[in-house]
């Protein structure tokens, strides 16, 4: 990669970042999306590959995030339980 399309994809990538950061979420997507669109043209084949594994991403995404709502529920059934062991709320 030549060393002006760093300069951009790495310049859009950090604003992109600082946009976020601030609240300001159109503008951060779009230079997320000029990043992503250099990437994209640079290297067709390792997006191509990424684009087919998606589905197999987003479902692992799914499973973890099953697995950290149950056991945050485990967690609020523990202090439950120990709240009323102890006959009163525990302090925050």
């Amino acid at each position: 990669m030549e060393n002006w399309k760093r300069a951009v994809v790495g310049a859009s990538a950090g604003a992109a970042v600082l946009m976020l950061a601030k609240g300001k979420t159109t503008a951060g997507v779009v230079l997320a999306g000029v990043s992503l669109s250099m990437l994209a043209s640079e290297y067709p084949d390792q997006f191509a590959e990424f684009r087919e594994r998606l589905p197999d991403y987003l479902e692992r995404g799914g499973v973890f995030l099953d697995i950290v709502l149950r056991a945050g529920e485990r967690v609020a059934q523990a202090e439950s339980q120990i709240s009323r062991w102890y006959g009163g709320q525990l302090e925050t």
